[in-house]
């Protein structure tokens, strides 16, 4: 079955721009390969949320691009046409060490065949290796400037420090992107990463001032910093018996779109934003508490959440 047919033109609510590639996983029991990619695993985790979600990335015409393909339609998720636009399907091995950490290495090329969007979605999404790994990173920009003032952008950098170049270059790419992003979210690693002598709060509050409406920092098991230019709380974890990490950033940042496409006439007022983090934070926990980038499914979160 082609899961690259050209879609219907149907509304979307939800487009993701980055890479999609496939995670070699090494673990004592042996290798798997799971379809991955920080921009594909949050289509995927949207269209299991029941979110109208499409992904435009860059894949093979190979059984790993195809695979790929077929997992994203599994849920739903529209892979939107130029996508197949690679000779081969990018690769990257995981090596998981016993406390279910995740180590990688990557085989990737980025670029995109189109660099327009053929629906006007009510959030664009991107990050991680799409946005600093040239020629597509430049598309990707353009794409970003052309939907200010159309949609809601948010962004993830995702920080892949063994793809970027110097750090100083990686750290002007993300702040030519914070001001064309309403809301960026990040870990603390990338955060220290790309901060080292700033704290998590100041590191949001510098975000917010190159010009996102929202800054959110996941700090693992102590939950979750989101701050506006009005507001700064914490969003404590959930407990969670660790598989593995593969895709709980991911999960997190599905649920955050999530939170943030139903949050209807509130703004982002200190109860929208508990709300949204909490439902975030519920999907990184189920996530993480099995293995691979396997995200919950709505009827899962909303099971987590009535707990």
């Amino acid at each position: 079955m082609n899961h690259f047919a050209s879609p219907s033109p149907e509304p979307l609510d939800v487009v993701v721009v980055g890479e999609a590639l496939i995670d070699i996983v090494h673990t004592p029991q042996g290798e798997t390969e799971y379809p991955g990619g920080s921009p594909a695993n949050v289509a995927y985790g949207l269209g299991r949320l029941d979110v109208k979600a499409g992904l435009l990335t860059a894949v093979g015409r190979d059984a790993r691009g195809e695979s790929i393909a077929a997992h994203l339609a599994s849920a739903g998720v529209v892979v939107l046409p130029g996508s197949q636009s690679l000779t081969k399907t990018a690769t990257a091995t995981a090596e998981i060490a016993a406390d279910g950490s995740a180590e990688y290495s990557f085989d990737i090329e980025w670029s995109l065949g189109r660099a327009t969007l053929p629906y006007a979605p009510k959030i664009l999404h991107t990050g991680s290796i799409a946005t600093f790994l040239e020629p597509g990173a430049s598309s990707v920009r353009n794409l970003l400037e052309q939907a200010q003032g159309g949609c809601m952008v948010t962004y993830d950098p995702n920080i892949r420090a063994d793809l970027l170049g110097s750090h100083g270059e990686a750290l002007r790419i993300f702040e030519e992107l914070v001001p064309l992003a309403g809301v960026v979210k990040l870990s603390d690693d990338d955060a220290f990463w790309l901060y080292p002598r700033k704290s998590l709060e100041e590191t949001a509050q510098h975000i917010l001032g190159l010009g996102a409406g929202l800054a959110v920092v996941t700090r693992g098991a102590e939950g979750s910093l989101m701050a506006t230019p009005h507001t700064q709380l914490i969003v404590p974890a959930v407990t969670s018996v660790v598989a593995d990490t593969i895709g709980a950033g991911d999960s997190y940042m599905s649920a955050l779109i999530l939170g943030l496409l139903l949050r209807g006439s509130e703004g982002l007022a200190p109860t929208v934003l508990e709300r949204i983090g909490q439902t975030a934070s519920m999907a990184a926990a189920i996530t993480v508490g099995r293995r691979g980038a396997n995200p919950p499914t709505h009827r899962e979160l909303l099971a987590g959440m009535a707990r």
